[in-house]
């Protein structure tokens, strides 16, 4: 069902640092945004819509994910991804302009529109030119990308807010972009779309209708109240919509060789279960150094930043691994390094050094970049040159959808637990995160807290370890054979 090296190029190389130069642009916009919110916030005011400033860019990136990826294989890889960036980078212009955080949020969600070409695309476009071989090894570099970018994003932010307007820190990736775009229009050849190919639009506003209600109510859940139903059912509605009209139509959005092929279902779920586990750790162990440690949140970005680092160092190495051994054997060892750390979330205690929180992260991350990487490079080695573009966007998309998943339930476990352990305090987590308000609390007030709120996270910790177990089924869904023999 695949191709090898279909598309042949001299100028691999430059396409190559074309697609990671966009990619880091994608990756240092999390970071170096988060560094400056604080700043934003001061001058434009707002705090209430703080959330959506990332939950808007998180749901246009995340809709408009499979529609690229659909787009890709129709009308050809390098259109979609001068118009995708194209996007992004008007709206990283506009969001520098922002007087009020209300056209700050709106031109986010215009910047999230083009940031979900970029990582399909990328990804895609590395796959085209490379053999089935060569992609397990390649993809390692782009994942290296994220490793720099958590490490540059924090410190190049905070540099930038210091000696500039808050506005550099979007405008910086202006340069970034054109320069990408100028090598692959100077060096990616253009191939031939599908003659006579549509996209199916009713299907696409299906989809859509269905990931923004669903993304809306995972990621607005405490702030929706009774509303949460209304957007779960509406999901749930557009949901069966398109799956009834895509058993009618001619041209499906997501073509049947994905539902028919168990790699590609397996890959899909791999990245679904790791967006998921990943937000054990993104979102609560920041929390837990800050928290119950009394740490500073530049200890807590160090420590996160482990993650990100193993992340890259596993997926080279997984790029190699593959080729000795085979998918599932690779997949099988990265959910187990995956299990591992999270098993060590467990043994954090209110004592526990920043050391220990980093190892841990690292261990986590290494069993993330070594499941992610096997599972995409499988499905782009699996995958024919028509579909390879929908398919590598649907993997991305699980892990979006998956991290949205992860954060709405973990979230409701330690809401659930904080309102059995601690009814009568007033939001004791956003007390004790508070320097301020820590100071004001009695010593015995502050012990009995962190306690309770250590327990609380525990129980968010045993979720996650939950969670990384199902990898270890899906990796031995994985097959016994290795990229060459694709």
């Amino acid at each position: 069902m695949t191709e090898t090296a279909e598309l042949n190029t001299e100028h691999s190389r430059w396409i190559l640092s074309a697609c990671m130069l966009a990619m880091f642009m994608a990756a240092i916009e999390v970071t170096i945004v988060a560094t400056a919110m604080p700043t934003i916030i001061a001058e434009l005011g707002g705090f209430s819509q703080f959330g959506w400033v990332f939950s808007i860019y998180l749901l246009t990136q995340a809709v408009s994910v499979p529609l690229y990826g659909r787009l890709a294989d129709m009308w050809g890889r390098k259109r979609l991804f001068f118009i995708g960036v194209s996007l992004f980078l008007i709206g990283s212009v506009l969001c520098g302009f922002a007087h009020t955080m209300t056209w700050l949020i709106l031109f986010r969600a215009f910047q999230g529109l083009g940031a979900g070409a970029i990582m399909p695309l990328t990804s895609t476009i590395v796959a085209d030119i490379y053999s089935p071989r060569e992609r397990a090894h390649v993809q390692g570099w782009l994942s290296s990308v994220w490793g720099v970018a958590a490490i540059i994003g924090p410190l190049s932010g905070a540099w930038l807010v210091q000696h500039f307007n808050w506005s550099v820190i979007f405008w910086v990736n202006v340069p970034i972009g054109l320069f990408s775009m100028l090598l692959l229009a100077r060096f990616l050849p253009a191939r031939e779309h599908h003659k006579g190919a549509t996209l199916n639009l009713t299907g696409s506003c299906w989809l859509m209708i269905c990931v923004t209600a669903l993304l809306v109510a995972l990621l607005q859940a405490d702030a929706l109240g009774y509303w949460l139903l209304a957007f779960l059912l509406l999901a749930l509605l557009a949901g069966w919509q398109l799956k009834q009209h895509e058993q009618r139509a001619e041209a499906p959005l997501f073509p049947l060789a994905i539902w028919r092929s168990r790699l590609i279902l397996a890959g899909n779920a791999g990245n679904l279960i790791i967006g998921a586990t990943m937000m054990g750790i993104s979102a609560f162990l920041p929390t837990w150094i800050q928290g119950i440690t009394g740490g500073t949140p530049l200890q807590a970005g160090s420590a996160l930043a482990m993650m990100s680092i193993g992340w890259p160092l596993a997926s080279t190495l997984s790029g190699r691994l593959m080729l000795i051994t085979s998918y599932r054997f690779t997949a099988q060892l990265g959910a187990l390094l995956l299990i591992a750390g999270s098993a060590l979330l467990l043994l954090l205690r209110t004592d526990s050094s920043i050391m220990q929180a980093g190892l841990t992260a690292f261990v986590i991350g290494t069993g993330m970049g070594m499941t992610s990487t096997t599972f995409l490079v499988s499905v782009q080695n699996h995958a024919h040159y028509d579909i390879r573009g929908i398919c590598t966007a649907s993997i991305m998309f699980s892990r979006m959808l998956g991290s949205a998943i992860g954060t709405a339930l973990m979230g409701a476990v330690l809401n659930f637990n904080l309102a059995q352990r601690l009814p009568q305090a007033s939001d004791p987590m956003q007390q004790i995160m508070s320097h301020e308000s820590r100071q004001s609390l009695s010593e015995a007030t502050l012990h009995q807290w962190t306690g309770q709120i250590a327990a609380s996270l525990h129980w968010v910790f045993v979720v996650a370890l939950v969670i990384a177990m199902l990898t270890l089924w899906i990796a031995w869904l994985m097959p016994r054979q290795r990229p060459e023999a694709e």
